[in-house]
């Protein structure tokens, strides 16, 4: 009989142990270094190791204890991140979707604001550089936890990628730095020397090298942190970082129609697409070849994704957002703001004043890579540079991508380049 009573005595002393544990956890995580965060929130302490050899001979009592006391942890991780009211936005596309234009939305937010462009081109030169190719795994895996450490102001595994590595966490080559509103602030803007550290200047001042330590503490100052991406092939990958008690996460999947990509894509970067130059021209085009294979590769990774968004399982519901490039180039400023209301962050008068002035901006002002762009003429304008012949090849390829996205397919060239049929259909964009 003494069994009957010595299990509810242990359960009591043990919570009451937990619970003195976490509290003590709780006032040295406030003191503890960017390094020495868990790299796995489901870690557990020495203690419930101790504890779990103790009570061996109560298997069921013991696993009860690891689940109370995991319980426990991922709550006050929990509350921590919903007490801050802290957001995190991870902006996912591909590229000449008009992702460097829609992330502006969020990086003009403001003071409050710690927004990054494209880091993870590190990491994808550098494992390109290691295997010759880029391994879809290694990859995902790599790009998932350099996005997680990210959100979480640690920029040391980013570092680890960043060619030539930085000496005491000082880098020149970070990629686009000056795309970072947070990244040229007077806080993180270290001593400009002129004829040593003239590009690597930003856009409102000129800054020396970038000090990733300062970058970290700026990161943890600020309210709100959203990354922009296109190197990002399956949302599925990104699954821990929505279950990560840490993070208050949302998804946003920036789309295009897949011929309009093509045409931008064609001139952007007209050396990697010299033969759809070349069968522009004239010449015939097998759809067995390795580009268009890559090109109905591209389409279904874009496609597979945004079904599983739709979907909405347990882990993304209310975390995706999918948006067409489209809909935003007609309608800038209301697209912004449902941006803003799904994201949780304010929509501020910064954000507001850049889009009027963005989004009419002249030819003069417009390059291939600028941001400054008359948004409603961006819409249809490849309709007049791709061959119809090309624009079909598309259409063979990513066929089911076109349909669920809301594109019309065209049947020849007339219909092609008739302004007046759209090819967008108004579509909105709800659970599956």
């Amino acid at each position: 009989m003494r069994i009957k009573y010595t299990m509810p005595i242990l359960l009591f002393v043990a919570l009451v142990i937990i619970e003195k544990e976490n509290k003590i956890i709780s006032r040295v995580s406030d003191k503890i270094t960017l390094k020495h965060i868990p790299q796995d929130p489901q870690q557990s302490s020495g203690f419930s190791h101790i504890l779990l050899k103790q009570n061996a001979s109560f298997p069921s009592l013991s696993k009860d204890f690891v689940t109370m006391k995991q319980r426990l942890k991922n709550s006050s991780e929990h509350q921590e991140v919903m007490k801050r009211r802290r957001k995190h936005v991870l902006l996912l596309a591909t590229t000449r979707t008009g992702s460097s234009f829609v992330g502006e939305f969020f990086n003009q937010q403001g003071e409050n604001m710690f927004y990054l462009f494209e880091p993870l081109w590190h990491v994808e030169k550098m494992l390109t550089l290691e295997t010759g190719g880029t391994n879809a795994t290694a990859s995902a895996k790599a790009y998932r936890d350099v996005l997680r450490q990210l959100f979480l102001c640690d920029f040391s595994l980013l570092e680890s990628f960043i060619d030539p590595l930085p000496v005491n966490h000082i880098t020149t080559a970070l990629f686009r730095r000056e795309s970072s509103s947070s990244l040229c602030e007077e806080s993180v803007c270290s001593p400009f020397i002129k004829g040593v550290f003239e590009r690597y200047h930003c856009r409102t001042r000129r800054c020396g090298p970038l000090n990733l330590t300062m970058a970290s503490e700026s990161c943890l100052n600020k309210e709100h942190r959203v990354i922009k991406s296109v190197r990002v092939r399956q949302l599925e990958n990104l699954r821990p970082l929505a279950e990560d008690p840490r993070l208050d996460i949302k998804f946003i999947q920036l789309v295009r129609d897949p011929r309009a990509v093509l045409a931008s894509r064609m001139v952007a970067f007209a050396a990697k697409y010299k033969n759809w130059k070349e069968w522009a021209k004239g010449g015939s085009v097998s759809l067995d070849f390795a580009e268009v294979m890559k090109l109905k590769g591209n389409c279904d990774n874009i496609r597979l994704s945004a079904e599983a968004g739709l979907k909405q399982p347990p882990w993304l519901r209310g975390r995706y957002m999918l948006v067409r490039y489209e809909d935003i180039a007609q309608f800038p400023m209301r697209k912004a703001i449902e941006m803003y209301r799904f994201s949780g962050i304010p929509f501020t008068p910064q954000v507001k004043s850049w889009i009027l002035k963005n989004t009419q901006a002249s030819k003069e002002t417009s390059g291939v890579y600028s941001t400054q762009k008359k948004s409603s003429e961006q819409v249809e304008k490849w309709r007049f540079s791709l061959p119809f012949k090309i624009a079909q090849v598309v259409q063979r390829v990513c066929g089911p991508t076109l349909k669920l996205f809301g594109y019309k397919l065209v049947s020849s060239e007339e219909m092609l380049t008739d302004k007046s049929i759209s090819l967008i259909e108004d579509k909105m964009f709800k659970s599956l």
